[in-house]
């Protein structure tokens, strides 16, 4: 089957839900959810009260994620964030105002401004991201419970 076949099947699929699901299906992708909204709401929490704002803590965890050998670039994390490059530039200066990350000017293209974080930075994210990792493990535990709903 084609890529271009499997997605017109995957359309089809959504638009007529398969009779195979039950009510345990349903409850099963209705806890899912409900898991995930507490799981965010957690996050934001958490980060507010390690005195960054959720935006914050989501643009150092991008700088510190980024997998190129310099630090990402401000169109580098809007595209992470999934933002707009002047809402992401923005962002990044608050960040840096409050001591988090630094900017530097790429020197192959000079254009480029490139994203570091900075000790404080790494301190916060580092606290963040234990809490968060406790945090996962939880989910874990409920996503695990909801493989049934893959038929394969």
């Amino acid at each position: 089957m084609t890529a271009e076949r499997a997605g017109v099947d995957d359309a089809a699929d959504i638009a007529h839900p398969d009779t195979r699901l039950d009510e345990a299906d349903y409850r099963a992708l209705a806890a899912f959810r409900a898991e995930l909204r507490r799981f965010l709401r957690f996050s934001e929490e958490a980060a507010r009260l390690a005195g960054v704002t959720p935006q914050q803590h989501q643009v150092l965890l991008a700088v510190r994620g980024h997998p190129g050998p310099d630090g990402p670039s401000v169109s580098d994390l809007a595209d992470a964030l999934g933002l707009r490059l002047n809402s992401t530039t923005e962002l990044v200066a608050r960040t840096a105002a409050a001591g988090l990350l630094t900017r530097t000017t790429d020197e192959g293209d000079r254009r480029r401004t490139l994203c570091h974080l900075t000790p404080a930075g790494d301190d916060v994210l580092g606290h963040l991201t234990t809490e968060h990792r406790t945090e996962l493990r939880r989910l874990r535990d409920v996503v695990d419970r909801l493989t049934h709903l893959d038929p394969t």
